[in-house]
């Protein structure tokens, strides 16, 4: 027994000695892998301030939108170039994973990469312009039985990506041909939302977290929270589409993967920082305010969720047709 708590002692100061020897030296870098105004911006930009302004960080963190491939040109870049980077953190969801379980990042996998952890649970949302004709989840779904080409989504993802995902299980759910329904992709959420507005698509199968803004300025109506249960806030009124008779949620989580040749220190020394973060009275103010649920994992839980993710996103996808 002596040795054992000796063990564990040595083990805890060592990991402390880890912790208070690495930080980031020169600028902390978070990866956008899209364009601006989607889940992803939303993750680096929200993370990215409150590094900074909790004293986390000495500078401020340095944004880089890096669009392309549904996140495979940000994968790609992080796996190829800056394998080794310590100062360096890229936004992931199961937008990524999704990718991952589709092998659509060429012959890289989910071991190239560090996943640091998830901070926030975001729900998917089926939004549509604030003049819409479709009132209800119903009334589109109806529209679609009659003819799917009459309403257009714009996803932030590619064909076959996260925000496709949500509009092929729904139109599973309720019986449609999911093939059947046009999907027009864009490099991100505000590219999608912009495109709404613009009346060039219908639909958007979006986040909560992403929709805030343009639901609070009266531009877009919700039809359906794709939720286990109502959202809070400005979202408690909207009914999941489970209540509308359609057996369909889609949980984001909002997290980082970081590069596989990160130094053991420095990854703790980013474990121990997310979690730090994550518990601030100042992160639990953020989640609300855009309508996050309470959602974290790390180290090895955080590893094992996202393999589990990747089979099971696999299996999804195969029965979808979407891949053999």
């Amino acid at each position: 027994m002596r040795r054992f708590l000796f063990a564990v002692s040595m083990t805890f100061i060592f990991s402390s000695l880890a912790l208070a020897q690495f930080q980031p030296s020169g600028t902390v870098e978070c990866i956008a892998p899209a364009n601006p105004g989607g889940g992803w911006d939303f993750t680096c930009r929200s993370v990215g301030k409150l590094l900074n302004d909790l004293g986390l960080v000495d500078r401020p963190v340095k944004v880089t939108n890096m669009p392309g491939g549904g996140g495979g040109v940000a994968f790609a870049n992080v796996v190829a170039q800056r394998n080794d980077d310590n100062n360096l953190i890229v936004a992931a969801s199961p937008a990524t994973t999704l990718r991952l379980a589709q092998g659509q990042y060429g012959d890289f996998s989910g071991e190239d990469v560090r996943w640091l952890g998830a901070l926030g649970a975001d729900f998917g949302v089926i939004a549509v312009a604030a003049d819409s004709p479709y009132m209800t989840l119903d009334d589109l779904i109806e529209a679609w039985r009659n003819d799917p080409t009459s309403a257009a989504v714009g996803g932030g993802s590619a064909v076959g990506g996260q925000d496709h995902m949500k509009v092929l299980v729904l139109a599973k759910a309720a019986g449609l041909d999911p093939t059947s329904i046009r999907y027009v992709p864009f490099d991100g959420g505000g590219e999608a939302l912009t495109s709404l507005l613009g009346g060039f698509v219908q639909v958007f199968p979006g986040d909560a977290s992403e929709i805030s803004g343009q639901l609070e300025a009266g531009n877009i109506r919700i039809l359906a929270v794709l939720a286990p249960e109502r959202l809070g806030g400005a979202l408690a009124e909207v009914p999941t589409a489970k209540e509308l008779g359609y057996d369909v949620e889609w949980l984001v989580f909002r997290g980082f993967y970081v590069p596989a040749g990160m130094s053991d220190e420095a990854f703790a020394w980013w474990s121990e920082t997310m979690a730090t973060l994550e518990a601030s009275e100042e992160w639990a103010e953020a989640r609300a305010q855009n309508n996050l649920g309470k959602f974290f994992r790390a180290g090895d839980e955080f590893d094992s969720f996202i393999k589990a993710q990747i089979q099971d996103l696999r299996q999804l996808s195969t029965d979808l047709g979407l891949i053999q």
